[in-house]
C-alpha cells in the first residue's frame, strides 16, 4: 500500500459481520489466498476509512475481505481467503 493508513484489528468488524453471520466470525480461522498465512480473522488489519470495511492479511497486506452496505443490501467479497473455518474457536 502506498499511502499510510491507520488500521484496527479484525475484532472491529464484529458488529458489521454480525449483520450477515449469526456467529462471531472474528474467532474463525482463515487462510490468505495470496501468501498462505493461516490466522484468526481477529488478527487481520481492518480499514474502515473507506466506504465499507476492508480486511487485509496481517502478513502480506493482501485484501482478505470487502464488505459494503448499500441502502438495505450488504455486499460481501471474501475472494482473498482460501477458506474460513468457523469452528476454530
Amino acid at each position: 500500500m502506498s499511502a499510510q493508513m491507520n488500521y484496527l484489528d479484525g475484532n472491529a468488524a464484529a458488529g458489521e459481520l454480525s449483520r450477515i453471520f449469526a456467529i462471531d466470525v472474528t474467532s474463525a480461522e482463515g487462510q490468505c489466498a495470496h501468501c498462505g498465512t493461516k490466522k484468526r480473522f481477529a488478527e487481520a488489519r481492518l480499514y474502515m476509512q473507506c466506504p465499507g470495511v476492508v480486511a487485509r492479511c496481517c502478513a502480506c497486506e493482501h485484501v482478505l475481505l470487502r464488505m459494503v452496505s448499500v441502502r438495505q443490501r450488504v455486499f460481501l467479497d471474501m475472494r482473498g481467503m482460501i477458506y474460513v473455518n468457523l469452528n476454530a474457536a
